[in-house]
């Protein structure tokens, strides 16, 4: 049946629109995204984010490692409050829109009622566009609601510092500002079989160009395989293993305490990391090597709170 065109057409539901890169989805996400909501509790909040990072598109090589691979950000933004997460993959085309087209193009099919944003938000060619910028182009159109940076500590919380606590080994600093430990996921890959060989059977993980791994050192923490609810206590080893010469790359290697029984190859798991026990050493021999591991292993008890076996 051909609809009259005298007949009104439907509104499009107005939304609230956050924008960013959110890698890592911090605890400054968090209050943003919050903030947002409380501008209209009623209407549906719709976070847009890039990826891939733009500073590899923007220039290459230069990008920093990331916190968090795309589907685990989508989950943490959608666990923040976000409706629906628009991924707007970031190319060079995108890279070259000016200030207005990528409102016109972006935000406006969106239906924003208020846009929120960062205090250092940037965006169009050359990073031209400013908070004042979106302002003036959405006037008439949308709200624009600025949000300043959250602070943990005296220290404002970004991504930045959170990669250069973990880069220091210092997990715990890093867990304050993302307000959880921090999670490196993975698919579980065969290793040199050594840890099964001295009665500590590891889950692999090579750590994947591009993504952020705490600093070299030995860790305690929690091991969860996807789609499981179970959160094992784990002993954590990141690093290439200094007391043998046959692992270039670095490794996340994770012991789930006190089991021997876990098949994991070829699953992906998610390690938690609580606090940094030691920096890795090289060992002269085994039983020094097998010695130390055994006390990481009580040191992890200790941290996680669990009684000795």
């Amino acid at each position: 049946m051909q609809q009259d065109s005298t007949t009104p057409q439907p509104t499009p539901r107005q939304s609230i629109v956050v924008i960013g890169n959110f890698d890592g989805v911090h605890q400054g996400h968090v209050n943003l995204l919050a903030e947002a909501q409380a501008q209209a509790p009623g209407l549906p909040l719709v976070v847009v984010t890039f990826w891939p990072h733009p500073q590899s598109i923007i220039r290459p090589g230069t990008e920093p490692p990331l916190l968090t691979n795309l589907p685990d950000r989508i989950e943490l933004l959608r666990a923040a409050g976000a409706a629906e997460v628009r991924v707007l993959p970031f190319t060079r085309d995108v890279m070259g829109w000016s200030p207005a087209e990528f409102v016109d193009r972006t935000l406006m099919p969106l239906h924003p009622a208020v846009v929120c944003v960062g205090a250092n938000f940037t965006f169009g060619k050359k990073a031209a566009g400013t908070v004042e910028t979106l302002r003036e182009l959405g006037e008439g159109r949308f709200q624009v609601h600025e949000v300043h940076l959250s602070e943990v500590h005296d220290a404002a919380t970004c991504s930045t510092l959170v990669r250069e606590a973990l880069s220091h080994g210092e997990v715990s600093e890093a867990a304050v500002h993302l307000g959880r430990p921090f999670r490196y996921s993975g698919v579980v890959v065969m290793g040199h079989q050594r840890g099964r060989e001295l009665g500590f059977p590891t889950a692999n993980l090579p750590v994947e160009r591009g993504h952020a791994a705490p600093g070299d050192g030995v860790y305690a923490g929690w091991l969860t395989v996807d789609g499981e609810a179970e959160r094992m206590p784990a002993s954590i080893s990141v690093g290439t293993n200094p007391t043998f010469d046959d692992v270039p790359d670095v490794v996340v290697e994770a012991y789930v305490l006190d089991r021997d029984d876990l098949n994991l190859y070829g699953r992906t798991v998610h390690v938690d990391f609580v606090e940094r026990l030691r920096g890795n050493v090289k060992f002269e021999g085994l039983e020094s090597l097998i010695a130390q591991i055994g006390a990481d292993v009580e040191r992890t008890r200790e941290v996680l709170g669990l009684s000795s076996s």
